[in-house]
């Protein structure tokens, strides 16, 4: 499917509207590209838990780490699931709420002008040949349209929030992703 992008929203997407999201500051150019992991529970794949997650629908009693991330509001604007499905919960013109206590070229609150993709993953196991194909078919598309995003202007959660966050994780391969884009 060939993937396009109207009105700030991705078509060819499952859209999950998330509520935790809200407007970027005035005269705010989106520049930075922020990858992501995660999985719920912790590890595991193929669940509705993220979607509920960043809805903030997620049974705390369903699982014992939910009880230490119920009251987390967070969202990302893309999911890449492990089969390479996108669903899209924040419109690339609003700010998702990803990035959380971030710095990148000296800009902190990096939430505000840039978009995050979560990868579902961990740290600890490699991605799947469909999600860095998704996710290289949607990096191409966003460079193209966002003029101020460039490829060296892409990075990793760990990149933007060290000693905090450690995902995409030793086992995301930059060097093929980076491969895949133009320039």
């Amino acid at each position: 499917m060939e993937l396009s992008i109207a009105n700030d929203i991705l078509v060819g997407a499952q859209i999950v509207e998330s509520p935790n999201q809200n407007a970027r500051p005035d005269r705010t150019d989106i520049e930075l590209l922020v990858i992501h992991n995660i999985s719920l529970p912790p590890g595991e794949f193929g669940t509705s838990a993220i979607k509920q997650f960043f809805c903030n629908e997620l049974d705390s009693e369903s699982h014992p780490f939910y009880s230490e991330i119920a009251d987390l509001k967070v969202s990302a604007h893309l999911l890449i699931d492990r089969e390479g499905r996108l669903t899209q919960f924040v419109p690339f013109s609003n700010r998702a709420w990803h990035a959380g206590e971030s710095l990148f070229c000296q800009r902190s609150n990096c939430n505000d002008f840039s978009i995050g993709i979560e990868l579902e993953g961990t740290d600890f196991q490699s991605f799947t040949d469909s999600q860095y194909i998704s996710l290289s078919n949607v990096t191409k598309l966003l460079l193209s349209t966002y003029s101020k995003m460039s490829k060296d202007k892409i990075v990793g959660h760990s990149d933007i929030a060290p000693g905090r966050k450690t995902d995409p994780g030793p086992c995301f391969d930059w060097s093929r992703y980076k491969k895949s884009l133009p320039g």
